[in-house]
């Protein structure tokens, strides 16, 4: 192994650390990071909305700006991956294993307990309506938003103008020679901290839908020893899969999980109730931008008593923003060659339809199950012994060949887990092995084995929940990092010529 940089051996310090405190103590663990992670919530909230929004904002101005026909390399420069490809990349690494997990699960939970601020009755029609509504805005554009601010800054300041692929490096025009110093370092790190432990988590999230799935359709024992043995044979094949580098490993599992996905996806559709997919999901897309204003800046200020906005929405604009250096380092590394204004449409406006027909037919299959067909899935997630990992599983076996798409959603989520920690290796390698773009497989194969030792531990020690907690508290200095990423990339694009437009000839 090269010379280590400080930014290595400080995280791996501070990962260390964690992990021990969260294997001998994770009641105290998820008692301090909790502490900390209300505090932030409670007196913040404010802070999150309008940040998120900002973001949302300065994406879409730039789309209409001139400083859109630059590229993010030398003007000459063509992308490297086409269409299918880099849509494969942006849709593993952003959200994967997440949209299977709440396919279902998340609007069967708002279609049960509304947003306080919509004043509902709970499973009724107009639940119903509101509770996709919900899904498709925490898994729409903001948080698409949210990455391309981060990975725009990277990929230009990277191909654009030849600085080194690491966050601190994104901050030269404002701080100069100090982001080789102590500062560069600071971010580095922190970029490093949520990086592992946000994909940690979910990591141990997919191992619980893995384990979920395999308990409740082939009624293996649902324990911590199978858990454990999930992410020891999940982790020999994504360490396998990172020594192939980011054109072999990664690039042909990306474009697999987007073949099973669409299977998977056009299964339910056409084997659910498709014309309430299709209207739901038209309706839904409809009341989603009608609504969006409203929703970006809602907060429950005169019902003090509520949690909701604090449990879902700040919730995961912090869990968006403690994603976004692993989820924009990624995008960044496969985005060279597009325009500014092709990689934010590509990066926001794609994805985000996918996942709202995604919501659409996951979402709108589980309630319209029990919203026409009487049956009770909820309660099923509601066992202690089940939870919310089985709603895949669940509405999936009320159709034919559930037992077999069962079994392919299982692939389809090992498939996810496999790509998320082999596309997080090579992002951690990035960062800190000063922005190589092809970072050392040792050095990636040492993060490969923190990432799984971390979720193996605190899935065994019951911490995992306190892990997730820790990351979204290291969203709240990045939150600030990204202001100022901004502040940065709007001096620097101010000092670029504008390549003149395109005219078409007609002769």
């Amino acid at each position: 192994m090269k010379k280590l940089t400080p930014v290595f051996i400080i995280s791996v310090i501070i990962a260390s650390a964690f992990i021990l405190w969260g294997a001998i103590a994770p009641n105290n663990l998820h008692a301090v990071t909790s502490h900390i992670q209300g505090f932030i919530t409670s007196n913040f909230g404010w802070f999150y909305l309008l940040a998120a929004t900002s973001f949302l904002v300065f994406a879409l101005i730039l789309i209409v700006s001139p400083v859109g026909r630059i590229k993010l390399g030398k003007q000459e420069d063509e992308p490297e991956y086409n269409y299918l490809t880099w849509f494969s990349f942006l849709f593993t690494a952003g959200m994967g294993i997440g949209l299977v997990f709440w396919g279902a699960a998340e609007p069967l939970y708002h279609f049960h307990y509304p947003a306080t601020s919509e004043g509902l009755e709970p499973t009724s029609r107009a639940a119903a309506g509101v509770a996709i509504r919900y899904s498709f805005f925490h898994w729409g554009l903001h948080p698409w938003a949210i990455y391309s601010v981060v990975a725009l800054s990277l990929a230009y300041f990277k191909f654009r103008k030849g600085s080194a692929g690491v966050v601190s490096a994104t901050f030269e025009p404002i701080l100069g020679d100090k982001i080789n110093g102590a500062i560069g370092t600071t971010i580095n790190v922190i970029v490093v901290f949520a990086t592992i432990f946000g994909v940690a988590t979910s990591l141990g999230f997919g191992t619980a839908q893995i384990s979920g799935g395999l308990s409740n359709v082939f009624r293996f024992e649902n324990s911590a020893f199978l858990q454990l043995m999930i992410i020891l044979i999940i982790t020999i094949l994504y360490m396998v899969s990172s020594q192939t580098g980011l054109d072999k490993g990664i690039r042909i599992l990306s474009k697999a999980n987007i073949y099973l996905a669409l299977f998977l996806m056009l299964f339910l559709l056409f084997s659910g109730p498709t014309n309430f997919i299709m209207n739901t999901f038209t309706q839904t897309l409809g009341s989603y931008i009608q609504n969006l204003v409203r929703m970006s800046f809602q907060l429950d200020t005169f019902n003090p008593e509520s949690t909701w906005v604090e449990d879902w929405t700040i919730f995961y604009w912090a869990w968006w923003i403690a994603w976004a250096p692993f989820v924009g380092s990624f995008i960044a590394r496969v985005s060279k060659g597009r325009t500014i204004r092709e990689f934010i449409i590509g990066v926001i406006a794609v994805p985000t339809i996918f996942g709202a027909l995604w919501f659409a037919v996951f979402g709108g299959t589980a309630i319209n199950l029990e919203l026409m067909e009487g049956l009770d899935i909820m309660s099923v997630i509601e066992d202690p012994s089940q939870g919310m990992e089985v709603a895949l599983f669940v509405v999936l076996q009320e159709y034919n060949f559930g037992l077999i798409m069962s079994g392919i959603a299982i692939l389809l989520i090992a498939s996810f887990f496999i790509t998320s920690a082999d596309s997080a290796t090579f992002v951690l390698g990035m960062q800190t092995t000063n922005g190589s773009l092809n970072p050392p497989n040792s050095v990636k194969f040492v993060w490969g084995l923190i990432q799984s030792a971390t979720a193996a531990v605190l899935l065994w020690s019951g911490g995992l929940e306190a892990l997730q907690t820790a990351s979204i508290i290291a969203a709240f200095p990045f939150t600030i990092i990204m202001i100022f990423m901004i502040y940065s990339l709007v001096r620097a694009l101010r000092a670029e010529k504008i390549p003149p437009r395109k005219v078409k000839n007609y002769d």
